[in-house]
C-alpha cells in the first residue's frame, strides 16, 4: 500500500489561511504557526495552493517565477522551514503547481513577446489572424476569446484562462525540459508531491480547437513521470476537468507511470444545467449517488480515488447541498462521514472541518474572483438583471471559499490584525475554531476521528463498496466490505425523517459513528432523522 492510500489530506489556501504580519494576506509563517492544529486534527498531508512568485491575475494560479516564493508569502526561508516543520509533524507539503500556463510576467513570456525569434517565442502558441480575426473561436474558461492579439508581432497568443495566463507549448521539448528542472528543484526540497493545475490541457490541439484529450497528453504525461516525480515516494494529483471512469485509469492505472490519482468533478457538476456553472438547478440526490458509486466501483484495484466535497474553485458544501441554518451542525457531519469512509484518498479543504458556511455578498463590488466578475460583466451585457447574477455568484461563485479561515471570535476572526484582503464571514463569532475545539461534539471531532478510524480499518482503505438503496430520494447509503468485515454507511440529506431497511446484521454489530447519538443496532428497519448519519461496524462478525 502507498502511503497516500491511506493518508487524509488538507488543502491550505494560503492568503486566507493565517495572518502572522498584520498585513491582511496569509502567509508561510502563519501556516507554520497553526501545525500544530493540522498535527491535532490528524492529516497526513497538505495541499498548499500557489505561493510562487506571481501579480495575482488568478490568485497566483499565474506564475511568474516558479523557484521564487511572493514576497505577500514570505521567503524561500520561510518555504523550507515550513516543509522542515511539517515533516516533524509527519505531515507532507504538497505544491499546487501550474504548468499548463505561465504568467505573461514571467520572463520567458516577456521574452517572447520581443519579437517572432526570440529565444522563448516557441515556449508559448502563437497564431497568425485569419481574415483578420483570431485563429478560430475558442473561448477562455474566464469569458471571452481564448486568443489575444499582440501588435508587436501582428500574431495572437492562445490563453485558455485569462489573456494574463498565456498557454505553454508543451511540443516544445525545450519548454519540458525546463519545466522538468523546476519540479526537481521542488523535489529536491523534500515535498510530498504535486497537485496538478488543468493538467489535462497540456496535450492542447489549439488549431482543432481540442483542449482536453490531446493526443499527446498521456505521452507528456509519462515523460514528466519518468524525469520527475517518478523517482520519488510522493503523491501526485491531476485536475483534469475531463476525466471519466473510463480514461481515470489511463492517468493513474499504477502500470501508467503516469498520477496517483486525478480530481474528477462529475458529481460538482450535478446542480449545474449544462450550458454554464452558472446555470442552476436543484441537487438530485439519486444522481449524485449514482455518479460517487460509479466512480468507486468503475476504476479497477490498479486505480485511485480522490475524494473531496469543497477546494478553492467551489462553493462550500454545507451551504451548497445541506443545511447551513437550522442543520448546520449535523449536515457538516453527513458530509464528513459519506466522504471520509468511501474507497479513495480524502480531501479537507480549510475549515470544512469547523462547518464554515458560504458568505453572501449583495454587491458586485463585494465580489473579488476573476471568474465571477467577468461573468458578471458580460451577462450584464446580454440583459440578465443584477439580482439574478449575484444569486448565482452567491451559489457558485468562489470567494465562497476564500474568505477567511475563522480562528475564534475576536477582530477578523483571528486571521489577521489588519484589513483582510477579503471579507471575513461574519458568522465567526459562532463558527470558529477555538469554539469547535472547546465542544466535544462538534464537527471538528467527528473529522478527527473519522480520519484516525481510516488509518487503523482496511475496510476503509481497500474494502469492496457496494451502494444500497440506489433510488431512494433522502438517504445515501452504502457498505464497505473487506475480509469477512462489513461497515454500513448511511445519511439523511434532507430536512425530512426517512424510514429506510437495511441488510441484516450480526449481535455483535454497533453504531460505531452517529450524529443523533444513535447508541445501538435494534432492527433492519430504520427511522432517520433531518440530517441524522450513522455508521454500522461488524455487520458479519
Amino acid at each position: 500500500m502507498k502511503w497516500w492510500q491511506n493518508a487524509v489530506v488538507y488543502q491550505i489556501y494560503p492568503r486566507s489561511f493565517q495572518d502572522s504580519n498584520g498585513d491582511g494576506l496569509g502567509d508561510i509563517r502563519g501556516i507554520i504557526q497553526r501545525l500544530d492544529y493540522l498535527e491535532e486534527l490528524g492529516i497526513d498531508a497538505i495541499w498548499l495552493s500557489p505561493v510562487y512568485q506571481s501579480p495575482n491575475d488568478d490568485n497566483g494560479y499565474d506564475i511568474s517565477d516558479y523557484q521564487a516564493i511572493h514576497p505577500e508569502f514570505g521567503t524561500m526561508d520561510d518555504m523550507d522551514e515550513l516543509i522542515e516543520e511539517a515533516k516533524k509533524r509527519s505531515i507532507r507539503i504538497v505544491m499546487d503547481l501550474v504548468v499548463n500556463h505561465t504568467s505573461d510576467e514571467h520572463e520567458w513570456f516577456k521574452d517572447a513577446k520581443s519579437g517572432v525569434n526570440a529565444k522563448y517565442r516557441d515556449y508559448y502558441i502563437w497564431r497568425d489572424p485569419i481574415d483578420g480575426e483570431e485563429p478560430n473561436d475558442l473561448k477562455s474558461t474566464f469569458s471571452g476569446s481564448a486568443w489575444t492579439f499582440d501588435e508587436n508581432s501582428q500574431q495572437y497568443y492562445l490563453h485558455l484562462f485569462s489573456k494574463k495566463q498565456p498557454d505553454l507549448n508543451w511540443e516544445n521539448p525545450k519548454m519540458r525540459q525546463d519545466i522538468y528542472k523546476m519540479m526537481n528543484f521542488w523535489l529536491e526540497k523534500g515535498i510530498g508531491g504535486f497537485r496538478m493545475d488543468v493538467i489535462d490541457l497540456i496535450g492542447k490541439v489549439p488549431d482543432e480547437k481540442i483542449t482536453d484529450k490531446g493526443p499527446r497528453l498521456h505521452e507528456f504525461l509519462q515523460e514528466m513521470n519518468h524525469e520527475t516525480f517518478g523517482q520519488y515516494d510522493v503523491m501526485t494529483v491531476g485536475e483534469t476537468w475531463s476525466a471519466t471512469p473510463e480514461n481515470a485509469e489511463l492517468f493513474s492505472g499504477a502500470d501508467r507511470d503516469e498520477l496517483s490519482m486525478v480530481f474528477q468533478f462529475e458529481h460538482i457538476t450535478l446542480d449545474q444545467e449544462p450550458e454554464s456553472k452558472w446555470a442552476l438547478k436543484a441537487l438530485d440526490l439519486v444522481e449524485l449517488k449514482t455518479v460517487l458509486s460509479k466512480w468507486q466501483t468503475s476504476l479497477s484495484d490498479s486505480a485511485w480515488n480522490s475524494l473531496f466535497w469543497n477546494n478553492h474553485d467551489t462553493p462550500r458544501v454545507v451551504s451548497r447541498w445541506g443545511n447551513d441554518q437550522e442543520y448546520r451542525v449535523e449536515s457538516a457531519k453527513c458530509f464528513a462521514v459519506l466522504l471520509h469512509l468511501m474507497k479513495g484518498t480524502p480531501y479537507i479543504y480549510q475549515g470544512e472541518e469547523i462547518g464554515m458556511t458560504n458568505r453572501l455578498v449583495k454587491d458586485i463590488s463585494e465580489v473579488k474572483d476573476i471568474e465571477s466578475i467577468n461573468m458578471y460583466k458580460e451577462e450584464l451585457e446580454n440583459g440578465k438583471h443584477s439580482e439574478e447574477l449575484l444569486n448565482a455568484i452567491n451559489h457558485k461563485g468562489r470567494d465562497n471559499a476564500r474568505t477567511p479561515m475563522q480562528w475564534n471570535d475576536e477582530m477578523n476572526a483571528g486571521f489577521s490584525k489588519g484589513t483582510p484582503w477579503i471579507a471575513v464571514n461574519s458568522n465567526h463569532n459562532e463558527i470558529n475554531v477555538e469554539q469547535a475545539i472547546a465542544d466535544q461534539e462538534s464537527i471538528f471531532y467527528t473529522y478527527k476521528e473519522l480520519i484516525q478510524y481510516r488509518k487503523e480499518n482496511e475496510a476503509v482503505v481497500l474494502g469492496a463498496y457496494n451502494l444500497l438503496l440506489p433510488n431512494h430520494q433522502q438517504v445515501f447509503a452504502y457498505e464497505r466490505t473487506h475480509k469477512g468485515n462489513k461497515i454500513i454507511v448511511a445519511a439523511n440529506l434532507s430536512e425530512e425523517s426517512a424510514s429506510i431497511e437495511l441488510p441484516e446484521t450480526s449481535e455483535k454489530a454497533s453504531v460505531r459513528f452517529s450524529n443523533y447519538d444513535r447508541k445501538q443496532v435494534d432492527s433492519t428497519e430504520w427511522i432517520l432523522k433531518p440530517y441524522e448519519c450513522f455508521v454500522i461496524e461488524n455487520v458479519n462478525q
